[in-house]
């Protein structure tokens, strides 16, 4: 018998709680039981403190969700978990451990529905780092933020770049 707040097997995989589809009030079918988050990485290559940061974009591969397209690291959130924390658990299973020190610079809060969010946060870190760890990713590259919205964004990730740019740029002042 599983936790409720646990990874579980399904079909010869880690499952997680949150693990699943629900049906918003709105009318949409979302991942993620409890809502879901994501982290955007932002870096500030030493001495261009007011320059360019440049942020970790991911890869979609063919079998994830909008596959072929670029976005941030991110899945559904378990049980009693803050986004924070969710997201930067997906990130380390996708691309990997974020580098400490880390710092949470703002996160931009999409919500639907009642019953649903999706949190992007933003996260400062002090190098590079990343590659694909498992099947949901096929490529990882760092980007200067004002060439991002000039990728094939996945859907969600392009409506809250908008939002995520400022927060993203705060992190070089």
């Amino acid at each position: 018998m599983r936790e409720p707040d646990g990874p579980w097997q399904r079909g010869g995989m880690i499952a997680r709680s949150g693990d699943g589809f629900i049906r918003c009030s709105d009318g949409h079918v979302r991942w993620g039981v409890f809502g879901a988050a994501g982290a955007v990485f932002v870096h500030v290559p030493e001495g261009t403190a007011g320059g360019e940061p440049v942020v970790l974009l991911q890869l979609r591969s063919p079998f994830s969700h909008e596959g072929g397209t670029w976005s941030c690291p991110g899945g559904a959130l378990d049980a009693g978990e803050e986004p924070f924390d969710g997201a930067l658990r997906e990130a380390a299973e996708e691309i990997g451990r974020a580098p400490e020190p880390h710092r949470l610079v703002g996160e931009h809060r999409f919500a639907p529905a009642a019953e649903w969010t999706y949190t992007t946060v933003v996260v400062a870190v002090p190098e590079r780092f990343g590659e694909p760890l498992n099947f949901e990713t096929d490529a990882v590259e760092w980007v200067p933020a004002s060439e991002v919205a000039g990728r094939p964004l996945h859907a969600g990730f392009r409506a809250a770049w908008p939002h995520l740019l400022p927060i993203v740029r705060s992190a070089a002042a």
